[in-house]
This record gives C-alpha cells, structure tokens and sequence, in this order.
C-alpha cells in the first residue's frame, strides 16, 4: 500500500510540471522587421522568387526601354521618308513587241526632226499642233461619220440612207487618212522635244486604232458574201471611236506632262 501510493503520488506530481496545452489553435505570430533566417523555410522561398520574378521583370523594361530608345536613334538618323506612287498600265506590255525600234524611227525622222527645228517655230505650236488637228479630225469626221453609218443602219428616209452611205466611207476613210500621216506629226513633235516616243500608252493606243482601222475599211468589201459582217462592221466601229477618245485623253494627258 505505502508503495502503490508513493507511486501514484509521483505520477501525479509529474503531471502537474507540464504546461496545459491551448485549447484553441495555434497561430504564428507576425513580426515586422523580423530577419529572413527566423522566417519559415517556405516563406522564406516564396518571398525569394518575388524578389527575382521583381528583378526579371525590371530587367525586362530596361532592355525595352533600350530597345525604344535604339529604335527612336535609328528612325532620327534614317530622317523623314517619302512615299513616291507611280500608275501602271499595262497595256504597253501587250504590243510593245509588235512597235518598230525606237532608234530605227529616230534614224528614219532624224533629218525632218532637224529641218523642223531650223525653222525657229513657236514652241507652243510644235507642242500642240498635233493635237489641235487631230482632235479636229476625231470630232468632226470621225463623229459625223459615226453618226451616218446610224442612219445607215436605222434611218427609215430612202434618201437619207442613199446620202449616209456616199458619205460614211469617204469620212471615215478621211479620218483613216489623216491620223496615219498626224501619227508622223506626233512623232516629230515628241522627237523635237527629245521625248520617247514609243514608251507612252497613247502611242499604243494610237498603233491599236490604226490596225483596227485597216480592218474596218475591208470589212465593207466582205459584205456581199456574209451579210452579218454588218453587225460586226458597227460594232467594232463603235469600239475604235471609243477607243479614240482614250486615246485624245491620253494625249492631253501627255502634252501636259512636259
């Protein structure tokens, strides 16, 4: 008995030198200034990659902000740009290879080109003389003409119809006449201005209404034997008379160029 109560005596007074656990849970206490050696090991390696993902990204703006100012340097000494737009037709390309030597021409014109130039004419009328005579030749022949071969075709009055078909070949074959001998008067004309001659869209489409002329003035003979040769013979008579007034615009557009 003495020796079961000196036991429980002994038991009982170890117990009590312990400290009562806290019933409520534990919480870490926050420190303001505390070193980083007395932080947790996994605070301390959280709060070491916002310490680099900070410095990357510093990093990062300076190379940026360099690579502006880099760019700004290279944009001053390159200095102000200009933006030049050029028109392209392609039309030249279709029949450059059909037009004769530039230099052949210039050959064949050259002693015109230089009887021209001894006659110590207006500038004004060497630059726009061929234009004043072939707008003449487009408006008044080709356009009277024009207007005939309608009449031709759905004037109703006997002797109209007899009068437009005397007169619509001898104006349109006139008109024919007289822009094949104006294209030499254009040629001359840029030729005294030393000026190409070939490389412009007006004399392509000055070489296409040529071509398409010649075949208009056939087609007439053709009739007998394929009466629908008339349809086409208007319509494609239309087409060159548009194709005519390109051509002036060009023209103009040309002789204001220089």
């Amino acid at each position: 008995m003495a020796l079961a109560n000196s036991s429980t005596a002994f038991t009982l007074r170890t117990t009590s030198i312990l400290p009562a656990a806290p019933s409520f849970p534990y919480r870490t206490p926050t420190s303001f200034g505390t070193p980083t050696k007395c932080l947790p090991f996994e605070l301390q390696a959280t709060r070491k990659r916002k310490i680099l993902f900070s410095q990357s990204f510093a990093v990062k703006n300076e190379l940026s902000e360099a690579d502006d100012g880099t760019d700004a340097k290279v944009e001053e000494l390159r200095g102000p740009t200009e933006t030049l737009l050029y028109s392209f037709i392609p039309l030249p390309l279709l029949v450059v290879a059909a037009l004769p030597g530039a230099g052949t021409v210039r050959s064949l014109f050259g002693p015109f080109v230089e009887l021209v130039k001894s006659w110590s004419l207006p500038d004004w009328l060497v630059h726009w003389g061929h234009p004043g005579n072939m707008a003449v030749v487009l408006f008044a022949m080709g356009g009277y003409g024009t207007y005939l071969g309608f009449r031709i075709r759905y004037s109703d009055d006997m002797e109209e119809k007899a009068n437009a078909k005397d007169l619509h070949p001898k104006l349109l074959g006139g008109m024919f006449f007289f822009f094949a001998l104006g294209a030499t008067g254009g040629i001359t004309s840029l030729l005294t201005s030393d000026k190409p001659i070939f490389e412009s869209p007006h004399a392509v489409t000055g070489f296409i209404g040529l071509t398409l002329l010649t075949i208009q003035t056939i087609l007439p003979t053709l009739f007998e034997g394929n009466p629908g040769l008339r349809n086409v013979h208007g319509i494609l008579g239309s087409g060159i008379m548009t194709l005519f007034l390109i051509h002036a615009a060009l023209g103009l557009q040309l002789g204001l160029s220089y």
